[in-house]
């Protein structure tokens, strides 16, 4: 049951890394930015700075 659970998370988070990694290139094709939550801050990153 552990084994079943560690796979099912493993797939899960590689599905999210790869929605990121699609929308930062489809934000960086229209020259777009991320907005991120930060130390109660707010902070917006051109998508083109994370694809370096």
């Amino acid at each position: 049951m552990g084994n079943n659970i560690t796979v099912i998370r493993t797939n899960i988070l590689k599905g999210i890394e790869l929605a990121f990694q699609r929308l930062i290139k489809k934000k960086s094709k229209e020259n777009g930015e991320l907005i991120f939550w930060k130390d109660g801050h707010i902070i917006r990153i051109k998508a083109k700075d994370l694809l370096k």
